[in-house]
Parts: C-alpha cells; structure tokens; sequence
C-alpha cells in the first residue's frame, strides 16, 4: 500500500503542486525536498515538527511520512511546558526545522529547500503509525493519539469517493496543519488524490480552488466578509468540520456563494466518520451519514440503543478501518473494536445524523430537559454587540442545571442578551447567569476549555 503517490513519482509534474502562503513547489521539487529531509532523519523513533503554516513545515512533516517515522505536530499556541510534554510522551527523537524552546535538547534539523535527494525509501508496513496527534484538551490535558497509514488511507479514500474528489482538483485550505482535518484531509488528501494542494497565509486570502476546507471560526469570519466569501461561488464544494457551523452562518455564506457548506464530522480518533452528505443541510448539526463501512451505535446512558426518530439523543460509537491505534503509552485498540466518541446525537429516520454537543460540556441538564449549549450560543452570536460566546449548564439546586454564558461582548447588558435569546429560543433556554469575560479559555489548540467555564460558574 503506497499512502502517497506523488512522493513515489506518480502523477503529472505540475510547477505549484503544493502551496503555502503563497510559495510553490512544482511536483519533482517536492519529490526531492521531500527525499531529502528523510534521508536526514532515516532512524528517528518519532518526528516533531512546528505546525506554523510554512513551506518548509510542510516539506518537513511530509519528510517524516516518507521516511515512515511518526510525525507529530507541535501546536504554534502552546508553551514551552506543553511542548516539552508533547515531545516527552511521543517519544520524538528530533525536531525538523526551527529550533524551539521546551525541545529538552533534543536535536534540531533544519528544512533547506535547496537540498534535493533521490534515494528511494521503502514503503513502511500500513499498520505503522504515521502521525501521533493531540486532542484538542476541552476537558483535560491532551492526548496523544497513534494513527496508522492504513486507518489514513482508508479514510482518504472513501472520503474521495464520497466527495467524487479527484486530481483535477485544487484543495484550498487555512485550517491548523496539528489538527486532524487540516494536516490528513487537507495536506494528505490532496496529495492521496493527485490534488493541487494550497494552505492559505494567515490573512485567509488566496486562490479559491475546487475545493475550500475550513473550520467554524474560520467561515463564520468569511461569512462576515462578501469581499472574500463571493468568489467562493466558483467552487465545487466547501468543507465545514473540526465543529459544529453555526446555521446563520451556513445561511449567510449559502447567500453570498451559492453553496451551502458541508459539514463532516470526526475525530482526531476517527478521522472523518460522517460524509456531512444526506440529510437537511439547513438543520444546525448535520452532518449527514457515515462513510460506506465505517459503522455506527447510538446508545443512551444504559447502554440501549435510542430510537432512530430524529429526537432522541445518545452516545455516539464508531468502529471501522478509519479507527486510531491508541493512545501514546496505552494498549492499542483491538480490531472490530468500538470507540466511544463522547459527542451526543440523534438519527433521523432515513438515517442521517445530528450532533447536539459534547457530553457534559455542551448539553445543558435542566427539569430533565436536555438543551443543546450549541443552539444558544448561536443566537448570542447571532447579536451584534457579541464577538465570542460559549454557554454550559452550572448546578442549580431547583433546575438540576441552569443556563449559564460566557461572552466576550461591547456596549450590552446581561438583560439585553438574555431577552435576545429569548426571542428566539424557549423560556427555559435563556442563560440565567451572564458572565462577561476578556476572552474565553482556550486550550493550545484553539479549543474553548468549558471544564474551566464550569468550574468556575
């Protein structure tokens, strides 16, 4: 099994196979950079790379996977202490291009560009680990999770074959290359199908491509602005995952460009698992139905499956060729076995899937009501005054739980705001307490830490 062609010299030689912020690669300057950086590293028991969006980031995690040495990407956000625990527990044993505090003296090599090779590397075994990735730490420290070349092939190619994507394609994209659907979907992807691969600068603007990845935050701020949403309309297709898209938001950018975005859903553990095809695109949280074998269980807290009415709500599993192997220092996950995702859903009838939020972070418990936290802070969003929200429920000796927000927000009061989602959602889903805070607490990376919202609600 060859996870990337183009780094075997498949494929057509075109001048600006990969682009990142706005420097290009042609195919064999890829193929020799690229041979170069795994020559250099021939051995390493596991390779660190700064996820900073460069090209010779790219070069350099594309070098690790050539090379078959796990590539674990360093999130730009965290510090010195995060680092340093990251690289511990992975076992990395060098780090490519610049040199970083927190490295604990591991050795630091250096991406040239100039330097070319054409040494043929062996196709390392499919069920080695390909990248180590971290999670995104909402309710703790992150982890570290061991995807295989075979779990990342599986999931490219059914996802090309959901998404009919092909190598007449141009893949644009600004999502994190430390998370799972920038650095897999995105870089691997494009690469898997023969695509033309470009990673936008950090002002988001670009050529629009077939194809355009991004995440929630990233197309909420697109959909604020036509100057660059418009063009979009030329587009085969936008993509939405790594979180729920707010439905004005999908609705804005449905307006501005013609399409409505995909939203997929998956974990850094699953990798894409939903195809965001299927289902009512204007329902918030729909993300369509699983890939063709990747298979799926809904069960509530007893462990019974739940009805499939479009209503009733429980724990989404996965198992399927997709899976990780285990997380850095445990057992690896045993074959046909079934990985609880601790994301709550719902099914339609005809088979598509809702999801509501995360367990006992994004669903709110009240008067044995379960209310998504998600529905509310779309409408506090949906305020003008409002540039950040996240909602949890807090103890309430009567209610169970009540509605509690945090927002980052000018020129309001707690009152408008309730009376705001009061207008659009139900009594009882209007937050009870209103906390206004400088920023919201954020994990390294970019996930809002609502166990520190709850703690301190």
């Amino acid at each position: 099994m060859t996870l990337l062609p183009v780094l075997r010299g498949s494929g057509a030689d075109r001048a600006d196979a990969v682009t990142v912020a706005g420097e290009a690669l042609s195919s064999e300057a890829l193929l020799g950079c690229v041979t170069a950086v795994a020559d250099r590293i021939r051995g390493a028991t596991a390779v660190a790379v700064d996820g900073t969006p460069t090209l010779e980031a790219v070069v350099g995690m594309l070098g690790a996977v050539l090379a078959g040495a796990p590539l674990v990407p360093l999130p730009p956000g965290a510090d010195e202490r995060e680092r340093s625990r990251i690289l511990r527990q992975s076992g990395a044993t060098v780090i490519l291009g610049r040199a970083l505090s927190g490295a604990d003296g591991l050795p630091t090599i250096p991406v040239d560009l100039r330097e070319h090779a054409s040494t043929r590397h062996p196709e390392p075994a499919p069920g080695s680990d390909a990248v180590i990735l971290y999670t995104g730490g909402v309710s703790g420290p992150p982890r570290g999770v061991r995807i295989s070349r075979r779990a990342i092939a599986a999931d490219l190619d059914l996802l090309a074959r959901a998404w009919h994507w092909s190598e007449e394609d141009v893949v644009v994209q600004g999502t994190p290359l430390f998370r799972a659907y920038g650095l897999v979907v995105g870089l691997l992807g494009a690469l898997r199908a023969g695509s033309r691969f470009v990673h936008l600068d950090h002002t988001g603007t670009g050529p629009v491509g077939s194809m355009h990845l991004a995440s929630p935050d990233q197309w909420a701020r697109m959909a604020l602005d036509g100057h660059r949403a418009r063009p979009l309309s030329a587009a085969r297709m936008l993509v939405s995952a790594d979180g729920p898209l707010a439905r004005a938001v999908a609705e804005r950018l449905r307006l501005l460009t013609s399409h409505r975005p995909v939203q997929a859903y998956g974990t850094t553990e699953t990798l894409v698992a939903l195809t965001g095809l299927g289902g009512d695109p204007t329902v918030p949280g729909a993300v369509g139905t699983p890939l063709p074998g990747v298979e799926t269980r809904v069960l509530d807290r007893e462990d019974r499956p739940v009805p499939a009415d479009g209503e009733s709500v429980g724990e989404l599993s996965v198992c399927g060729p997709t899976l990780f192997s285990g997380y850095v220092g445990g057992r690896s996950l045993a074959a046909g076995r079934w990985h609880a995702t601790g994301d709550l859903v719902s099914v339609t009838p005809d088979g598509t899937y809702r999801i509501i939020g995360r367990c006992g972070f994004d669903v709110v418990h009240s008067r044995g009501r379960r209310m998504p936290a998600r529905q509310i802070e779309e409408v506090l969003l949906s305020h003008p005054g409002v540039r950040d929200a996240s909602v949890v429920g807090t103890p309430h000796h009567a209610l169970g739980e009540q509605v509690t927000a945090y927002v980052v927000a000018e020129g309001v009061t707690a009152q408008v705001l309730i009376d705001h989602v009061g207008r659009y959602l139900s009594a009882g889903q209007r937050p009870r307490r209103v906390h206004f805070v400088d920023e919201l607490p954020r994990s390294a990376l970019g996930r809002i830490r609502k166990s520190l919202l709850i703690a301190g609600g």
